[in-house]
């Protein structure tokens, strides 16, 4: 980068910060207009950092339920689960925190944390576990209650999870400081992540239909050949496009939408926009 090209990036830096001190300090600014800054701020900022702050902004504004982990796709641990049952579940998911339920009457009781469990292996050895000396107290909130809220919460409380619940007070999901965190930052990947994943893959078996995760950028025609169906695809080029459409709206993970002898659950949307959907063949 020559010497003129930094200047001209310092200086558009500098004109665009007091744009926003401008816009913080005066009356009135939505914040409809600081996003409208910083999509104007002619190279001043990079890409990945303009993503950031306009994340910073859209967590002020999103619910729990938007970007929860919906009831179906929670990894959890019954109270009457063996030692051996137990191990295995953290295994296959590789995760470090898991609610723990009573299977009767599908309530949250704490969590558990992998790594009390393996101090517990290590030192008894025991098949015969008692969970409730090592379950912690699990935080429960609404799906009404905004991203930034739940940050704070989960900065002072050091607590990392909590089970969300509906208007009823039924457990819809869960979230996690990393799913807050993804919001800011764009997704966090792990070593327990997978590197590729493919459009369309098979889940599981229930009730005698099978179970598929399919990324919302899956193109109709693609999905089409892989079903064998004839979805209507010359409108929208992506199966998470035509979805909104039949929606008419941006859904919230959890919903269910039946068309086509297909049922389609949104299991993770990022900001505006559908990622991965669980699709039934009916």
């Amino acid at each position: 980068m020559t010497e003129n090209t930094k200047n001209q990036k310092n200086k558009g830096f500098v004109a665009l910060f007091h744009r926003i001190s401008r816009a913080i300090n005066r009356k009135p600014y939505s914040r409809k207009e600081i996003q409208d800054l910083f999509q104007e701020n002619n190279g001043a900022i990079d890409p990945d950092e303009q993503e950031m702050l306009s994340g910073v902004l859209d967590v002020a504004e999103t619910q729990v339920r938007e970007v929860m982990i919906p009831r179906s796709q929670m990894k959890v641990i019954n109270e009457g689960d063996s030692l051996d049952e137990i191990l295995s579940t953290i295994v296959k998911s590789g995760h470090s925190r898991f609610p723990v339920m009573n299977k009767e009457s599908d309530e949250s009781i704490g969590v558990l944390l992998a790594k009390d469990l393996l101090r517990h292996y290590m030192n008894e050895r025991d098949q015969n576990i008692n969970l409730k000396k090592y379950i912690r107290p699990l935080s429960v909130i609404p799906e009404s209650k905004r991203l930034n809220t739940l940050l704070k919460e989960f900065r002072v409380s050091r607590n990392h999870m909590a089970i969300v619940v509906d208007e009823y007070g039924g457990i819809s999901g869960l979230l996690t400081i990393e799913d807050v965190l993804e919001e800011i930052v764009g997704e966090i990947d792990d070593e327990h992540d997978p590197q590729e994943q493919e459009f369309i893959e098979i889940l599981k078996s229930t009730d005698g239909c099978k179970l598929y995760t399919v990324q919302a950028l899956t193109r109709v025609e693609d999905f089409n050949d892989y079903f064998k169906c004839d979805l209507d695809h010359s409108s929208y080029d992506t199966i998470g496009g035509l979805v909104v459409n039949e929606f008419g709206r941006l859904p919230r993970n959890g919903e269910k939408l039946v068309f086509s002898d297909f049922e389609f659950t949104v299991t993770r949307t990022h900001r505006r926009r559908i990622e991965i959907l669980e699709v039934k063949k009916l």
